[in-house]
């Protein structure tokens, strides 16, 4: 368990701190207490201003959110680096319950930078395509597929493995990778997979009629 110092905001029912991101450059992490997906923000070298990630609800994390904590933690040191492990943000029981973020931030940063378009949209079809093209290259995945080991066993590999690479962490679980992915899409996580999983049932049902 990693503990960091964290400040409460007053916009939001939510914790904040300072953290490298996975890219380069400061970025601010905020928490809240009635949401799983955490609110991310690089702040810009010229400006100065936050500029939320691309995931990251205007709703559930207004841009006056990200100014507060930004000044709340000046002068603050960035969270430490490590594996990723739970991180429990410590604060005062009476004012915020503790609450559990299970990924690291960076690395989930990374992941959405990874798969934002163009217009600086998160494309599923982006994500679909690049672990659509990893099962048909890695002679793993076509081993697992021979092998008619179950659809959830090859998408958490090829999850797995794509993420560790994104994020350049060796040491990242399936699990973990899988639950960044949920984190992509809280309302609907299974939908995220989905030409995926259409490609590895397609390539399944293939491998059974041999």
């Amino acid at each position: 368990m990693i503990r960091t110092s964290s400040v409460k905001l007053t916009t939001l029912p939510a914790v904040a701190y300072r953290e490298k991101l996975a890219k380069g450059g400061s970025g601010i992490v905020i928490v809240r207490s009635d949401a799983t997906q955490p609110g991310i923000a690089s702040i810009s070298k010229t400006s100065g201003e936050p500029i939320p990630s691309a995931n990251t609800s205007a709703d559930l994390y207004p841009v006056e959110a990200f100014k507060e904590a930004m000044e709340l933690t000046a002068g603050m040191p960035y969270r430490k680096q490590g594996k990723p492990k739970p991180v429990l943000i410590e604060v005062p029981e009476e004012e915020v319950p503790e609450i559990e973020v299970v990924v690291d931030s960076s690395e989930y940063q990374a992941v959405v930078d990874a798969y934002t378009d163009k217009s600086g949209k998160l494309s599923y079809a982006l994500l679909n395509k690049d672990l659509i093209q990893f099962v048909h290259r890695s002679s793993v995945a076509r081993r697992m597929i021979a092998a008619g080991e179950p659809e959830e066993a090859i998408r958490a590999y090829a999850v797995g493995a794509k993420f560790r690479t994104i994020t350049g962490n060796g040491d990242l679980t399936d699990g973990q990778a899988l639950k960044m992915a949920e984190l992509l899409d809280e309302v609907s996580p299974k939908g995220v997979f989905k030409e995926l999983n259409a490609e590895i049932r397609a390539k399944l049902g293939k491998g059974k009629k041999k």
